[in-house]
């Protein structure tokens, strides 16, 4: 997003109507190259956004920072200072000390020492008003049945650290963050992006069709690999790589985390899967938890040709997505594309 002028600037004209605005996880990489590159390269964009949120002497206006998985490492440094004593619970308050990424980014976006500070931090998620609660969403990838990277690791990161029933943030940090860290890490001495590439090489063998007698083979071996899989306890993970897996079992981990940390909101807004909705033409009982919360998903501003399909312009993992919530809790939040 922050290197894409047409992304930043239709940001920027939405943040000049809102009250506050919430940047829900991923707002940098910092998987791909080292941290202070990162930052050196996403400080204009950042400031462009806290000029036009923060501009004009809006005193009501604020930003409002939640970690991702993507960017994990902003939080890092206070999560290993944080006092245990006291759980994260739903909506913890991020304090960023003199020095840490997150210092960076807030004060790019406004939040500089000495100045009114209406750039501010929360993790796991943020109360937007009564009833409704927003998170970025990677503890799915403790739950989902998708056989992605994080979602293995994470299963063998549960056993070795006796978090396999999750039942509080921390239990999701225990066997989530671990991961972060260490994809992040590989970012700070290698070229993670290419290192990393042959995972999404390998999905696009998986779920495709056709092609070489060697992705023939893999793929009629596939349901083999997860079958394993599942007997060694990193499961339940399925085989089924289609459109449809790829919306419905996020789905149904993100009802999964709600139930575990309790969350007994009426709407949840949420991130990560890349995934925008509900939209046209969805089935709305695949957006509503058991418990009957209605979820949200905020899409990705990332311009993902192998997610996109043939149709871009109409793909529901195009970028540009962005949700409104109105101050009134009766009000549903509401989904748009900024860049239509």
């Amino acid at each position: 997003m922050l290197h894409d002028p047409a992304c930043l600037r239709a940001l920027c004209e939405a943040v000049a109507e809102a009250d506050r605005l919430v940047l829900l996880g991923d707002v940098l990489e910092l998987r791909e190259r080292p941290l202070r590159d990162v930052l050196d390269d996403a400080r204009p964009a950042l400031a462009a956004i806290g000029e036009t949120a923060l501009g004009d002497g809006r005193a009501a206006a604020e930003i409002v920072v939640v970690a991702g998985n993507h960017d994990h490492g902003l939080i890092e440094p206070w999560l290993r200072r944080r006092d245990r004593t006291s759980a994260l619970g739903l909506e913890a308050e991020v304090v960023a000390a003199s020095g840490d990424p997150l210092a960076v980014v807030l004060a790019a976006l406004g939040g500089q020492e000495g100045a009114a500070v209406r750039a501010r931090a929360r993790y796991p998620g943020i109360w937007l008003r009564d009833e409704t609660w927003a998170t970025h969403g990677h503890h799915v990838d403790r739950h989902t049945t998708l056989p992605i990277l994080e979602r293995l690791s994470a299963a063998v990161m549960a056993r070795l650290t006796a978090s396999r029933d999750p039942r509080s943030a921390e239990d999701y940090e225990a066997a989530l963050a671990p991961v972060y860290a260490w994809i992040e890490a590989l970012a700070e001495h290698t070229r993670a992006e290419r290192d990393l590439a042959g995972s999404a090489v390998a999905w696009r063998a998986l779920s495709g069709r056709g092609g070489s007698p060697r992705r023939r083979a893999l793929r009629a071996m596939f349901p083999a690999l997860i079958a394993g899989l599942n007997r060694a306890g990193l499961g339940p993970l399925r085989a089924d790589l289609s459109s449809a897996a790829l919306r419905r079992a996020p789905l149904a981990a993100i009802g999964e985390v709600l139930t575990r940390l309790g969350v007994g909101a009426r709407h949840v807004v949420f991130g990560h899967t890349h995934r925008a909705g509900p939209l046209p033409g969805d089935d709305p009982a695949e957006w509503t938890t058991a418990a009957g919360t209605r979820l949200v998903n905020a899409g990705s501003w990332v311009r993902d040709r192998g997610l996109a399909g043939g149709d871009p312009a109409r793909s529901p993992y195009r970028p540009g997505w962005a949700v409104w919530v109105d101050e009134d809790p009766a009000t549903a939040p509401e989904l748009v594309n900024l860049l239509d």
